[in-house]
């Protein structure tokens, strides 16, 4: 198998996961999770995103948050924005990075937003040149570009559409986001090496749901395609409210220990990544869906001998 030999996880916990939850968390314990990830040895973190308070109250304090925060110089801090009034309140809480998204839906973008996905990148113009103006990075995402419950499959060339899109903006950091949780692996591995061959340029971050049980699956086909950048949630929190049935991301532990087994390096400690999971179902008092949380690392079989 043709793997790396490093891998960089971004833990999207605190945003993917925690706006889908009835309860909402305080400042403090999403400081708290945050503090933990850091310690952990997560370098690139998903705070929260700056959508309407009415629209998203999960997400509500992203702001307070931000502002809570002792950063670190070589952590990357990022949020979900959607508008320039999204940006405007990023930069004004100290926020250094934001992610603009669109969907490689057609047609669920025409419905959301009455655009196409390449108008609405077009759109974004004025939230690249105001984060730029004021020193903040801007990274891209793509929705649903393995499949959609509205086209069924995507084909490739309206992804690379979008994707010359966003590079026209001179946004090159672009994440393909399966929110619909559709992608099989053998076409990850074709649509990623197909992406990377005519966009060298570009660095590309993967975002799966476990929806159909094929999220672990679908980030080794992202491997082997050379990709080396994901998306994961503390215990798999999250969803996708506009997908039946759909359920959380990826789960951080399992990817970890995954890759600790395997002897890929991800920098992240498993225990206390699991320790993090954990602190979340007492705070949400529920349980996660983690096999890790559930069955325990493969070392500990020896424990019990």
């Amino acid at each position: 198998m043709k793997l790396p030999e490093k891998i960089t996880l971004c833990e999207v916990g605190l945003r993917d996961g925690l706006q889908n939850e009835s309860k909402i968390l305080t400042v403090e314990e999403k400081v708290e999770i945050l503090n933990m990830l850091v310690d952990a040895g997560f370098k690139v973190i998903e705070v929260g995103s700056f959508a309407h308070p009415k629209a998203v109250p999960q997400m509500a304090t992203t702001d307070e948050v931000f502002k809570r925060i002792d950063m670190k110089d070589d952590v990357e801090y990022r949020a979900l924005v959607f508008n320039l009034k999204g940006v405007e309140r990023a930069v004004k809480c100290g926020c250094r990075k934001v992610k603009l998204n669109v969907s490689a839906s057609k047609a669920h973008n025409l419905a959301n937003v009455n655009m196409t996905p390449e108008e609405s990148v077009a759109k974004f113009k004025d939230c690249v040149d105001l984060a730029k103006a004021n020193g903040l990075e801007v990274s891209g995402s793509i929705s649903m570009p393995f499949g959609s419950p509205w086209e069924y499959k995507i084909p490739v060339d309206d992804v690379k559409s979008i994707v010359n899109a966003y590079l026209t903006l001179g946004v090159k950091e672009i994440s393909l986001s399966d929110a619909s949780g559709m992608a099989v692996p053998n076409q990850v591995y074709d649509m990623c090496t197909e992406l990377k061959r005519t966009f060298p340029e570009v660095k590309w971050i993967l975002h799966f749901h476990d929806t159909r049980g094929l999220g672990i699956a679908n980030i080794l086909a992202g491997m082997q395609a050379g990709i080396t950048w994901f998306d994961s949630s503390f215990g798999g929190l999250g969803g996708c409210p506009f997908v039946p049935g759909a359920t959380g991301n990826v789960v951080t532990e399992d990817i970890v220990h995954m890759c600790d087994e395997m002897g890929i390096e991800t920098g992240i400690d498993l225990d206390k990544s699991i320790s993090i999971a954990r602190t979340v179902e007492r705070l949400l008092g529920k349980k996660l869906p983690g096999y890790i949380l559930r069955a325990g690392k493969n070392s500990d079989l020896l424990k019990n001998k």
